[in-house]
C-alpha cells in the first residue's frame, strides 16, 4: 500500500516540478551551448502569454466565458500554466541581475507550487470519497446511511476545495510582481 501510495500520488506532484526545473536548465544549457542566450531573453514574453492565457479557467469558471467543459479549461490552464512558467524560467536563465525580477519568479514558483499542492488535494480527497463510497456499497450501505456516515467527509472535501483561496492571492503577487517586473524593463531598459 505503501509503494502504491507513493508512486500514485507523492512521485507524480514532485516529479511535475522536477521536470519543470530540469527541463528550464537543460533548455538554458543548450541555448548557451548553442551561443544563442539572447534567445532566452525573449523567452518571457511567450510565456507570460501562455500564463495570461491560463486565465481562462478561471474566467470559464465565474462564467465570464460561458461555453466550453470546465474541465477543458482546467486542463488546458495547468498545461499553459506549465508551458508559460517553463519559458519564464528559461527567461531568467542562471542569470539573475536584479531583486525584481527574482522575487517575480520566486512568487511564480511558490504559484505553480500551489497549483500543484491543490491539484494533489482534491484529486486524493476525491478518490479518497470514491473509494470510501465503493466500499461501503458493497458491504450493503444504503444511500441515505452512506451519505450520513460520509457527511463529515465531505465537508473536509469542501474545506480542500477552499485551497483556492490561497492560490489566488498567491497568483495575484505573482502577477503584481510580473508586471512590475516588465514595467522597469521598458524603463529602464536600454533600447539602442
Amino acid at each position: 500500500m505503501k509503494g502504491s501510495l507513493l508512486v500514485r500520488e507523492i512521485v507524480p506532484f514532485y516529479g511535475s516540478l522536477v521536470i519543470l526545473l530540469g527541463a528550464a536548465l537543460l533548455f538554458d544549457a543548450v541555448l548557451h551551448l548553442i551561443d544563442a542566450v539572447w534567445i532566452g531573453r525573449w523567452l518571457g514574453i511567450p510565456g507570460v502569454l501562455l500564463i495570461l492565457g491560463s486565465f481562462g479557467h478561471s474566467l470559464r469558471k465565474r462564467k465570464i466565458i460561458r461555453s466550453g467543459n470546465p474541465i477543458s479549461y482546467l486542463r488546458l490552464h495547468e498545461r499553459m500554466g506549465w508551458a508559460g512558467s517553463l519559458l519564464v524560467l528559461v527567461h531568467a536563465g542562471i542569470h539573475f541581475n536584479a531583486l525584481l525580477a527574482w522575487l517575480a519568479l520566486i512568487a511564480m514558483l511558490i504559484n505553480v507550487a500551489s497549483g500543484l499542492t491543490g491539484k494533489y488535494l482534491l484529486q486524493r480527497a476525491q478518490r479518497w470519497l470514491r473509494e470510501a463510497r465503493a466500499q461501503m456499497r458493497e458491504a450493503g450501505a444504503q444511500s441515505e446511511e452512506m451519505e450520513l456516515s460520509l457527511h463529515w467527509d465531505s465537508l473536509v472535501f469542501d474545506l480542500v476545495k477552499q485551497w483556492r483561496k490561497v492560490h489566488l492571492p498567491i497568483a495575484f503577487a505573482f502577477a503584481v510582481l510580473a508586471v512590475a517586473h516588465i514595467v522597469a524593463v521598458f524603463l529602464f531598459w536600454n533600447w539602442r
